[in-house]
């Protein structure tokens, strides 16, 4: 299943797959294939960065609960906030001081559905659940940050790369070039 091109329409599945998987999350503290991260760091880098991203570009998200009190509640709050705000100002102009100048669906596409897509099997991995990710978005991310991979290692977003075979599947090369082993499972 391809997912939507329309930003908002692809936000909208992405952060559907993520809820999905933030329900069946049972255990906060289980670890995360993030050295040192758990389930509950991954929806707190989420709700985390995403609201001063938009903030250094003047927009503004209503704020929400806390992760620290109900992981949740924090996430479907900021997944509501951001497809109103696509649904409702996508096509405004969006300037990041260091991201540059977006339609704000294209630059929320860009930047944070892309991330939500990706720490969504971060989280499945963590909860032990499956990570239903599409394979041609996999794809496509891959091949677009394979091309700017100096500056993406350099940012210190990224760990390094896992070595993952050439005919693996997609999605386990995504997650191998993010620095992700796509055979991580957690601890016993």
């Amino acid at each position: 299943m391809a997912l939507p091109d329309a930003p908002a329409a692809r936000h909208a599945v992405v952060t559907g797959e993520f809820s999905r998987v933030v329900a069946g999350t049972t255990d906060w503290s289980a670890p995360a294939p993030v050295d040192g991260w758990t389930a509950r760091d991954v929806v707190d880098h989420l709700v985390g960065w995403f609201p001063g991203f938009l903030a250094a570009g003047g927009v503004e998200l209503p704020s929400g609960p806390s992760v620290g009190d109900d992981p949740g509640a924090a996430w479907q709050h900021q997944a509501r906030a951001v497809q109103d705000l696509v649904d409702t100002r996508g096509d405004e102009s969006f300037t990041h001081p260091y991201a540059g100048t977006h339609r704000l669906a294209d630059a929320v596409d860009r930047f944070y559905t892309a991330d939500v897509f990706m720490h969504s099997w971060d989280l499945a991995r963590a909860s032990g659940q499956d990570a239903r990710l599409d394979e041609d978005f996999a794809g496509d991310l891959l091949g677009g940050m394979a091309q700017m991979e100096g500056v993406l290692r350099s940012s210190g977003q990224y760990g390094a790369p896992v070595a993952v075979a050439a005919d693996a599947p997609v999605v386990d090369r995504l997650m191998g070039f993010i620095g992700r082993d796509p055979a991580w499972t957690p601890p016993a």
